[in-house]
């Protein structure tokens, strides 16, 4: 059910096992007529790649093989639930780290079984945003088409004031299962408040021709990604490790996000996740043993891969008028 990347309006149906491989080297920003590889100081055909972790904030092991995963130094990227029960410990590893890349993943879905969060604002706020039982809706469909864009409004600013009111400054944002790229009014009110907020926002440029409303949406300066890395159910656990090799030595130049979901497949996120073995505690484990290990540095060198954050795209999209 956490599915990010399998957007029925963006993605369904691509053919590839990475999406997007065309070799744009980025789009160009009007105000400098650089790409962005450009404008990071890169040449025009460089491979970046950013790292990049959901959900964390979700469970204690899905944190902890976190901050492990970004010890190693090849995972350098995440984002944020402010909603959910251990938002307190990777706020805790945020503040004592500043200058960690660390993104909100918005939330408005809450998806397992057993383990369940509502919003941030009081439920009587929000009513469109809860199920029957007063959580987050349990997948994005059912959210996009039950909740009211100014309650979203509300919410998603509520859970970036809640961020920052715990010292975190949030470095992008992304929306939780997709759900804010699910309707053009959803994603409106998604970049709106991103431009309150002066933070760039997971965009890729190959979602344009399933989303044909996005370009008019987007300004000069909004930040875009020339393609998404996301394993997906049809790949099985015998062939994860392929999976990531070939994305990897496949990649084109311009700016990529690889998107992964770490924890340990310890007794916590066995329970977190029971009976949904897609997103559950053997993929996140396997996400964190090909993510840390020695052939993904390997591959970097071998293929002249630069690792890039959020942050320091960032930095040049405040610069930019």
């Amino acid at each position: 059910m956490k599915r990010l990347l399998l957007i029925a309006l963006l993605l369904t149906t691509m053919p590839s096992i990475v999406r997007g491989q065309t070799a744009s080297g980025g789009a160009k920003p009007a105000a400098s007529g650089k790409t962005w590889v450009e404008r990071l100081g890169y040449p025009p055909n460089s491979k970046l790649l950013i790292v990049h972790v959901d959900d964390l904030g979700m469970n204690h092991s899905v944190n902890a093989a976190s901050i492990k995963a970004f010890g190693s130094g090849l995972v350098n990227s995440g984002s944020i639930m402010v909603p959910c029960p251990w938002f307190a410990e990777i706020a805790d590893y945020s503040r004592s780290r500043p200058g960690t890349d660390l993104g909100l993943h918005l939330t408005l879905t809450s998806e397992w079984k057993f383990f369940r969060w509502g919003p941030v604002l009081s439920k009587d706020r929000v009513t469109t945003l809860l199920d029957r039982e007063g959580y987050l809706h349990p997948t994005e469909s059912i959210a996009a088409a039950r909740v009211d864009a100014r309650e979203v409004e509300a919410e998603i600013r509520a859970q970036i004031e809640r961020a920052k009111a715990f010292g975190i400054e949030p470095t992008h944002l992304d929306s939780h299962m997709g759900t804010l790229y699910q309707s053009k009014t959803l994603f409106e009110t998604l970049l709106k408040v991103a431009h309150d907020n002066s933070l760039p926002v997971l965009l890729s440029r190959e979602w344009f021709e399933r989303a044909p409303f996005l370009p008019s949406i987007l300004g000069p300066d909004d930040v875009l990604l020339d393609r998404i890395i996301s394993i997906e159910p049809n790949v099985t656990p015998e062939r994860w490790g392929d999976f990531y090799t070939e994305a990897i030595k496949s990649l084109q130049p311009g700016i990529t996000q690889v998107i992964l979901h770490l924890a340990y497949d310890d007794e916590e996120m066995r329970a977190t996740t029971v009976n949904h073995p897609d997103w559950g505690a053997g993929w996140r484990q396997r996400d964190f043993d090909f993510f840390t290990g020695e052939k993904f540095r390997q591959l970097l060198r071998e293929h002249d891969i630069k690792l890039v954050t959020w942050r320091e795209i960032g930095k040049l999209k405040s610069g930019a008028k």
